[in-house]
């Protein structure tokens, strides 16, 4: 077994969305033969007071055993147990995992959890999660089988030559390989403002990192979808049929500084598919 201290590092809270994450990072885990971190945030405010000073377990801790428990015992039914752990940890639940998520091969999380607003789109916790963790953080969402039967669609990747792009491109092989499926890139020329020829460099950018990934997984089917619209529209499109999305943190436009560029942000929000937001190393 191989991966960083926390492998796949899962937040969990017991809610729905919660429950569909801890599968997805199940079958990860076991395609990776990875470690299955399963974690819970037992609240802020609770860092200064552990316990009730005679060294027993704060009763926020205690319920939080409570939740894990029957995350852990479908887990440890379907994995080896030794390959899975409990984290409980006081403090908000996005800085829990945003501080954990540097000893961890990705972060995984349903797109909302037990707290906030009804009918938002995206809870906080997945909405900072996405932004600031380190490395590979997915979200989630929209449809996802896990069964047997269900013929899978293609891994779909947003390719536009950036370094963010680069290492989306770069996970999305890997996660085609583990599912035998294709890698659909998807290139969308209308991303390129800010000076002439901006189409033509940002598509032979793109074109060297598949090339990349095709001469580094040689077994791997690598399609490249290049189209003059909008890449929101295009990814969208794609993900249609897809089982998972990846973006890049952010791309070659927008606001420079901001975490997360506008086109992951209206992935994590509107995509109808689970959606990985990588962060270059």
């Amino acid at each position: 077994m191989t991966g960083t201290t926390h492998g796949i590092l899962l937040g969990y809270d017991g809610s729905p969305s919660s429950e569909r994450a801890l599968r997805w990072a199940l079958r990860e885990a076991r395609w990776r033969d990875a470690v299955l971190t399963v974690c819970h945030a037992w609240g802020p405010g609770y860092a200064q007071e552990p316990s009730g000073g005679d060294g027993t377990p704060h009763p926020s801790q205690l319920t939080g055993e409570v939740v894990l428990a029957p995350a852990l015992r479908l887990a440890r039914s379907i994995m080896d147990p030794q390959a899975v752990r409990p984290l409980l940890a006081a403090g908000p639940a996005a800085q829990v995992l945003c501080d954990r998520s540097r000893d961890a091969d990705m972060v995984v999380v349903g797109s909302r959890g037990r707290g906030g607003f009804a009918g938002l789109l995206l809870g906080s916790v997945s909405q900072q999660v996405s932004a600031h963790a380190r490395g590979r953080v997915v979200v989630v969402r929209g449809h996802w089988h896990g069964a047997a039967e269900y013929v899978p669609g293609p891994v779909v990747a947003g390719a536009d030559g950036s370094a963010a792009s680069r290492a989306a491109l770069a996970f999305a092989a890997e996660e085609a390989m583990l599912r035998a499926v294709p890698l659909l890139a998807v290139s969308a020329l209308a991303d390129t403002a800010g000076g002439l020829g901006g189409a033509a460099r940002m598509e032979e950018a793109a074109g060297r990192d598949i090339a990349r990934q095709e001469k580094e997984h040689p077994e791997l089917t690598i399609q490249w979808q290049v189209t003059p619209g909008q890449p929101r529209t295009a990814l969208l499109a794609a993900a249609g049929g897809a089982q998972l999305l990846v973006v890049g943190s952010r791309g070659r436009g927008g606001i420079m500084g901001m975490p997360l560029g506008s086109v992951s942000q209206a992935m994590l929000h509107h995509c109808p598919c689970p959606v990985a937001v990588v962060h270059p190393c």
